[in-house]
């Protein structure tokens, strides 16, 4: 049978919700699973026009999309989702309007944020050459804000808008964190850092301001049918991940990772030679480092860390 039979094979799995993705829905999703794929090819394929010591950037990206590739396969395929009663009973009938009815909600989108926005931020935080901690610390928090997400959309009482507003919270720290903290060090690295920094800087942060929105329509507030659901949040994650790492990946072409406080070594390049049974050791250098990513004490030298 020819078409899009996904929907039909899987039905009933993890529960029949009132309100939930129609074909064109899952159509959408499928296209959007190809972008994702897609991408994942060329940032893998672009990664050996590099040497290996200066692809670390092109493997986190391509990690993005592929997770990104593996969610929107479950979403197309019908699964991943768990039907949870809505808070609001909407008149319309196109967002289950009928007391007691429910609406699916994709965990695994959220298995994929969980994952793919630390990289993302991973991405743009190692580009300023921000401290470890600093950027460890900023994870984290990043974590709070996709797990209170995730709660608050499984949550089917008024108590779900707490979880939105701790969430938000978070986002405004991370928020606070790239647009400030960590444009003042991309600014410090040099004009070319700083100038991709801030494109892919308020490119993200300008489009995470967008996934509150989506979520009060959606699962929150049980506002826009689940079709229209999908195209929000699937037109905001291919602009989130495919062309920000087109846009991250381009400004980082003629950017050495070194400059950056990351010095990578490939087997290639050993630190001793062996030279008949003997081992010629050669020692690395730090100079003056204050414990940052990317900075010394006046001066920016390579760290002997090894990622």
């Amino acid at each position: 049978m020819g078409g899009n039979n996904a929907l039909n094979v899987n039905a009933g799995i993890g529960g029949t919700p009132l309100e939930q993705i129609t074909v064109r829905g899952s159509d959408w999703y499928w296209a959007v699973t190809a972008i994702m794929m897609a991408s994942t090819f060329a940032f893998v394929g672009l990664s050996y026009t590099q040497p290996r010591s200066h692809r670390i950037f092109h493997y986190i990206t391509a990690s993005i999309t592929l997770v990104a590739a593996i969610a929107y396969y479950t979403m197309a395929s019908g699964l991943g989702q768990v039907p949870i009663q809505t808070e609001f009973i909407r008149s319309s009938s196109k967002v289950g309007g009928i007391p007691g009815g429910t609406r699916e909600i994709y965990y695994v989108r959220y298995i994929d944020w969980v994952v793919t926005t630390p990289l993302l931020l991973l991405d743009l935080l190692l580009t300023a050459g921000m401290p470890w901690p600093t950027i460890l610390y900023t994870l984290l928090i990043d974590e709070v804000m996709i797990v209170t997400g995730l709660v608050g959309a499984l949550t089917y009482t008024s108590y779900k808008w707490g979880y939105f507003v701790f969430g938000n919270v978070a986002f405004l720290f991370v928020a606070w964190n790239v647009v400030v903290v960590a444009r003042n060090h991309a600014r410090a690295i040099g004009p070319d850092v700083s100038k991709i920094f801030l494109i892919c800087g308020v490119w993200t942060i300008g489009l995470w301001f967008l996934y509150p929105i989506a979520w009060g329509l959606s699962e929150g507030g049980n506002v826009i049918a689940a079709d229209s659901e999908a195209v929000f949040y699937g037109i905001l994650d291919v602009l989130a991940k495919p062309v920000f790492g087109a846009l991250l990946l381009w400004g980082h072409r003629n950017i050495d990772p070194a400059r950056l406080g990351l010095s990578i070594r490939d087997y290639e390049d050993v630190s001793g030679r062996t030279n008949g049974g003997q081992t010629e050791k050669h020692p690395h250098t730090t100079v003056g480092t204050n414990g940052t990513n990317g900075h010394t004490n006046g001066t920016t030298a390579a760290a002997t860390e090894t990622v």
